[in-house]
């Protein structure tokens, strides 16, 4: 018998004074109701687990495209960044130039700065260059609709970088494609982690930014999961703005201890910039640099955050995107699209950091660089 049925049998022998039908039926379906419940959550655990270890292996073999249009000449395109002080939309430019480089293109980079006004600036400003091709950088292609379906109508193609709720072409934004790992299987598994790290008893506040799609996606997706975790409680949704951080996070960081105390084991953000700011209040009220409250983020994988995760100090895993690599992909989608072929349809692998993994995975330069070849597969591709 299993440890269910046991706790089962357990229930039932339990029931020993003297009972009439009806009151001993209740009483057993109580107990097969409490079994229940605890098969659910072991269940639950079990596939949790499953994707944690999965998440944890080293980078697989190269699975994404080998074949594609040779290298288009003389093009100049623009990166448009959110924000250069984020740590994923700025390492996703260093991939770009350097893949334009090799491909023999020209690139400028340009910064929105954290804001709509920024943004719209930046936007404006790649226009007035007239590149072959734009790259949005970390925000919501329909912030900038108007100029993106001004570049629409000049045939300046437009690809995103984490501009949306999913990976592949969005017609509906004027994106050629949109270059990511899956966002909501990089929440979940940042999610399942908290729940097989607890042991199935997280207490769990989420950090999102309602200003971006894919932000709330991926926030309500770590949600979905701790609520499916019958032991675990969702303390928290917490909506702040991303380039606000500094000022918000630690204060609100103190709150939270003061509203739920002990209660609150585990922060998921929706990337590593929450954490940057929390650390000093935490330590202020005491808490220890190895936890609780155990922080974990669902994206990007920034300098700051895998020095923290060596140090054990605030936090305790990243989902890294392959920043690098994605900065290649985006290249080599423009150059599909200048070709008129169609997208290469790859989405990166989930891939999780913690203490655990960090030595193999992320070398001394605190980029996760997936060993699989990439650069060699997309010089093959373009000829270069």
């Amino acid at each position: 018998m299993n440890s269910n049925g046991d706790m089962t049998m357990k229930c039932v022998q339990s029931i020993h004074k003297p009972l009439n039908l009806i009151a001993a039926a209740v009483a057993v379906l109580a107990c097969f109701t409490v079994a229940t419940r605890a098969m659910a959550a072991d269940d639950y655990l079990a596939t949790a687990q499953k994707v944690v270890d999965a998440a944890v292996q080293p980078s697989p073999a190269w699975d994404g495209p080998t074949t594609g249009p040779k290298a288009q000449p003389d093009r100049t395109i623009v990166y448009v960044a959110s924000d250069l002080r984020n740590g994923g939309v700025l390492g996703v430019s260093d991939g770009v130039a350097q893949a334009a480089h090799v491909i023999g293109w020209k690139v400028r980079i340009l910064d929105g700065q954290g804001t709509v006004s920024g943004r719209t600036a930046a936007m404006n400003q790649a226009m007035a260059l007239n590149p072959a091709g734009i790259i949005v950088g970390g925000f919501d292609p329909a912030e900038q609709a108007v100029v993106i379906q001004k570049a629409r109508g000049l045939k300046i193609p437009v690809v995103g970088w984490h501009a949306g709720p999913k990976a592949g072409p969005d017609p509906a934004t004027g994106l050629f494609t949109n270059v990511s790992t899956d966002p909501i299987a990089v929440a979940k598994v940042a999610a399942d982690y908290a729940v097989v790290k607890s042991n199935g008893t997280a207490g769990v506040v989420v950090f999102t930014d309602s200003l971006y799609k894919v932000a709330v996606a991926k926030s309500t997706a770590m949600a979905n999961v701790i609520k499916q975790c019958k032991g675990c409680a969702l303390l928290a949704v917490e909506d702040t703005p991303l380039s606000e951080t500094s000022t918000r996070i630690p204060q609100l960081s103190t709150a939270l201890l003061q509203r739920y105390g002990a209660k609150w084991t585990y922060s998921l953000g929706i990337n590593d910039l929450y954490f940057d700011f929390m650390g000093p209040s935490l330590s202020s009220a005491g808490e220890k640099p190895a936890g609780p409250p155990f922080n974990v983020s669902a994206g990007d994988g920034s300098q700051s955050a895998y020095q923290r995760i060596r140090g054990d100090r605030y936090q305790v895993g990243t989902i890294p995107e392959p920043l690098m690599l994605h900065g290649w992909q985006l290249v080599d989608e423009l150059n599909r699209a200048f070709a008129g072929a169609q997208p290469s349809g790859y989405s990166t692998p989930v891939h999780l950091v913690t203490r655990e993994n960090i030595a193999s995975d992320v070398k001394s330069n605190n980029i996760y660089d997936p060993a699989n070849h990439y650069r060699d597969a997309y010089r093959r591709i373009w000829g270069k």
